[in-house]
């Protein structure tokens, strides 16, 4: 048999963002409440929550899934589902890129999610149990599979390469990145939606968290319940939105003569075969999963100048996070500014790492570092660079964002500035 050819592999850029979430419904708008550190926690109005210990969650505000989708078909649509159109909508619309009968096939979509269409399980049970079979929805299994959020977006824009759904949990939007980048760079397709939506603010996901004991129940201060690396942080705080990057093979980016936010250049994956919800206290799948990264970017661990990181507000996540870092990083952890987002967006779950990549990439473009909301009392036994209590100018050439999800997922990702970093 003979060996296929090798390819040089391509260079990955992004040229397209969209973002909906608790704070603002577009790239530039979330990014400029990161940078005054304004909180999107407040108490829960998608439901009734008197028989809840938790009453408070990131909700989007705001959002009218008509402007994205015709009304018919958003009416049929998942939440879920019409939070990765309209991020999908936005990205190509930023990139100014449009998809034909020429370039379709050479579009790919990869958007994960860790639960999908719970929201609409939920509801069509009750309907199952008080009216009977008959009268459940014939859009309920189309409005349920994770899958359909990538394939709603295909159909809409017209997209017709490769198409599916990484659900590794709360890595499931870096995960998708992860992918469509090792799409792009092996020539596959030369360009690609990808990212990560979720829309979990129902009754039975927070029950869930609840009898878990992860989740906040900080109700009288919402806006200060998620705190991740402070030694008061009692769980995190539930979000929902979108994340979307539009990513392009440079050379199809640099013909199209349109602008590049930065490039992507390194992603890791590991697995911490450990446990179905608790992270390895030691932090070594994490570490994997960093260091990989920078190798997969030829890059030593010097040259990274800030970490997003996953930092969910939990007792054992941020803890293990941290341990982590200073595996990966040994004795230039110190060195690195390290943040989390989640303080003032909650906890996205499957879609955290797509608006994670976002505020990554403007924390490149931009030079400047959104603090961690509520950090006070940095846990003990830290001694990383924590960006607290207002937003820091630092120039930032290479950007990594963790994130991780229950049964081990761990992923992270690098960007640099664009044209590259220097030698």
């Amino acid at each position: 048999m003979k060996s296929g050819r090798l390819r040089e592999l391509k260079r990955v850029v992004v040229t397209g963002m969209g973002a909906i979430t608790p704070l603002q419904n577009d790239p530039e708008s979330f990014w400029q409440q990161l940078l005054i550190g304004r909180s999107g926690v407040s108490r829960i109005t998608h439901f009734d929550t008197s028989r809840h210990r938790c009453q408070i969650a990131a909700e989007v505000k705001g959002f009218e899934a008509s402007d994205y989708l015709p009304l018919k078909e958003a009416k049929r649509t998942e939440r879920f589902i019409q939070f990765a159109v309209a991020g999908a909508r936005q990205a190509l619309d930023d990139a100014q890129f449009s998809i034909n009968a020429l370039n379709a096939s050479q579009v790919g979509i990869v958007i994960g999610t860790g639960i999908g269409g719970l929201r609409i399980v939920e509801s069509q049970a009750n309907v199952y149990t008080q009216k009977g079979p008959d009268r459940c929805s014939p859009f309920l299994m189309p409005m349920t599979l994770c899958s359909m959020a990538a394939a709603q977006v295909a159909i809409q824009i017209g997209a017709t390469g490769p198409c599916y759904c990484p659900a590794t949990a709360c890595a499931a939007g870096s995960s998708a990145i992860g992918d469509a980048f090792r799409l792009i760079q092996s020539g596959y397709v030369q360009a690609a939606i990808a990212g990560g939506t979720e829309a979990p603010i129902t009754p039975l996901v927070i029950a869930g968290f609840e009898a878990a004991r992860a989740i906040s129940t900080s109700n009288q201060e919402p806006e200060k319940a998620s705190r991740p690396f402070d030694k008061s942080r009692n769980g995190l705080v539930i979000g929902e939105g979108a994340g979307i990057l539009l990513l392009e093979e440079l050379e199809h980016a640099l013909r199209r003569g349109k602008k590049i936010y930065a490039e992507l250049i390194g992603y890791g994956a590991s697995c911490d075969a450990y446990h179905i919800t608790s992270p390895t206290p030691s932090g070594v799948g994490a570490a994997q999963a960093m260091r990989l990264a920078i190798k997969d970017a030829d890059l030593s661990p010097g040259q990274v100048d800030y970490i997003n990181a996953h930092g969910t507000s939990t007792l054992a996540n941020d803890a293990m996070e941290t341990k982590g870092i200073i595996i990966a990083f040994g004795e230039l952890a110190p060195l690195i500014s390290v943040n989390s987002t989640k303080s003032m967006t909650g906890h996205l779950l499957g879609a955290a790492g797509g608006i994670e990549a976002v505020a990554t990439i403007m924390t490149i473009t931009n030079d400047q570092i959104p603090a961690t909301l509520n950090l006070e009392h940095p846990d003990t036994g830290s001694n990383l660079d924590l960006v607290m209590n207002e937003s820091r100018h630092q120039i930032v050439n290479v950007a990594m964002s963790n994130s991780f999800g229950f049964g081990g997922h761990n992923v992270s990702l690098i960007f640099c500035k664009f044209p590259g970093v220097s030698e």
